[in-house]
């Protein structure tokens, strides 16, 4: 079996497919970083050479090539390019063997995988009626992002409208339902550490970026003060990029995305190493179906797995959608990654090519940029 072509699509909302099509009909698809979308598709476009004639199942060995080959290696754009194209080559072994791809990696865990669903408003009225609506439709577990822009200090009023608003989340949805945090890296460490004390009586399950992910000892400054578990991982790349997190002890959850991470096997040796830390495993998916059905590949087989966030479900994109009972997502028995793609809907939802100008652009109250 040969590579015969490799395409990509840029689809509406935000998502990038890859997909990668053989000499012998067999086509596997995959997911990019859908932001800076035309970008790196051009990214893809660049590694045809490399992939164009060669044999799929030789996963390791393509993805050596993307990477290594490429003198400047490593970033956002080169890393989400090769994590889509591995993605298909996983799903063309799959169908290839007529096996999901967790069976090539170890076999299944379990037989279900928990997933999340996020709210979000700045009002605790507004918060705990959507984290009520997500526990009525079946949900154990809601995330939502109590900071708007932080200044490197805040005041007493803003900490305290934050725990506000924790606090408001937990009243509605009592204690057997689990609430997570995401800080979006929008505070420093001093404030993350008040923040973090004041929210203790709220036990969320865990609060994810207290802090902007390039300085690790920072974040490991908060950590090592904390009770709640830290969550980082979504804005770093390949093993390498998880290595000093864990050695330092700066989180004990790790949220690898394998649109960007480097793909499915490179998302499941970030496991097996966390794993060697007691650090669990909650894979990031703020995009498309095609990376979550990679997610639900390496969460079936990952034994540290914990919970697993999801924006869609695939309606329209996919010709069978997953769906979501009691909060948890049945382990997909189909060969690949699982799924069939609808390329008609696909062709029919370009993603236009001007970004909307008012997207994107965050500031604190006195003009200054803040954190997305």
């Amino acid at each position: 079996m040969r590579i015969v072509e490799v395409k990509t699509f840029a689809v509406e909302p935000r998502w990038l497919f890859v997909k990668v099509s053989t000499d012998e009909g067999i086509v596997g698809w995959g997911e990019c970083l859908g932001d800076k979308a035309l970008v790196i598709a051009e990214a893809v476009r660049s590694y045809e050479h490399t992939l164009l004639g060669e044999d799929p199942a030789r996963v390791v060995h393509l993805v050596q090539r993307m990477y290594r080959h490429a003198f400047w290696r490593g970033g956002p754009i080169l890393n989400a390019a090769i994590s889509g194209v591995e993605m298909a080559l996983w799903d063309i072994q799959g169908k290839r063997l007529g096996a999901p791809v967790y069976q090539l990696l170890g076999g299944k865990v379990r037989e279900r995988i928990r997933v999340y669903r996020h709210i979000g408003s700045y009002e605790p009225t507004q918060i705990a009626q959507q984290a009520r609506q997500r526990v009525a439709e079946g949900y154990t577990a809601v995330k939502f992002c109590p900071l708007p822009a932080l200044h490197p200090l805040e005041s007493a009023a803003a900490i305290e409208k934050a725990v506000e608003l924790v606090a408001a989340a937990r009243e509605a949805v009592g204690s057997g339902v689990d609430i997570l945090l995401d800080f979006h890296g929008r505070a420093t460490p001093a404030i993350a550490t008040q923040l973090e004390y004041e929210l203790r009586p709220y036990r969320p399950f865990f609060i994810e970026e207290p802090v902007l992910p390039e300085n690790v000892d920072a974040l490991a400054s908060v950590a090592c003060k904390a009770v709640i578990p830290i969550a980082t991982g979504e804005r770093l790349f390949t093993r390498f990029g998880f290595r000093e997190v864990l050695e330092k002890g700066a989180a004990q959850v790790l949220q690898p995305d394998p649109c960007i991470c480097g793909g499915v096997l490179e998302t499941r040796y970030i496991a097996a190493m966390a794993e060697a830390y007691y650090v669990a495993l909650a894979p990031h998916n703020p995009y498309g179906p095609l990376n979550l059905a990679a997610c639900l590949q390496v969460d079936a087989c990952t034994p540290n797995f914990v919970i697993q966030e999801f924006v869609h479900l695939g309606e329209g994109y996919l010709k069978t959608p997953f769906t979501v009972r009691e909060g948890y997502i049945e382990v997909p028995s189909a060969p690949g990654l699982g799924v069939e793609v609808d390329e008609q809907y696909l062709l029919a939802h370009p993603l236009s090519p001007k970004p909307d100008p008012g997207s994107g652009f965050y500031h604190n109250d006195d003009g200054s940029v803040a954190e997305w």
